[in-house]
């Protein structure tokens, strides 16, 4: 069955359909700057017009970048707090879905 929103992909095969918050936070918490460096989640499509992805920083941390052509929206920072990320992220993505 395919996501009815979006679908969440890691660097280690990791796929997860419409994502919960908790699910998100798992994927990140998953993430290590060995052989699973991004997570990236975007609608379940050919040619997607938005994306958010998340990816470890060598020096520590993650970037995350959000693009959506549609609304003209690219925007990239930097976070520690694996909570605050999988939070800020879920409330983005259901501004996708409406």
């Amino acid at each position: 069955m395919a996501a009815d929103y979006y679908c969440a992909d890691s660097e280690n095969g990791d796929h997860i359909d419409d994502p919960s918050e908790d699910a998100l936070f798992l994927l990140i918490s998953d993430l290590n700057g060995r052989d699973n460096t991004f997570v990236v989640v975007q609608p379940d499509e050919d040619d997607p017009v938005w994306f958010a992805s998340v990816a470890v920083l060598d020096q520590g941390g993650y970037e995350i970048v959000r693009r959506d052509t549609t609304r003209r929206e690219h925007d990239v920072t930097i976070e520690t707090d694996i909570d605050r990320i999988a939070g800020d992220l879920t409330k983005w993505l259901a501004a996708r879905a409406s």
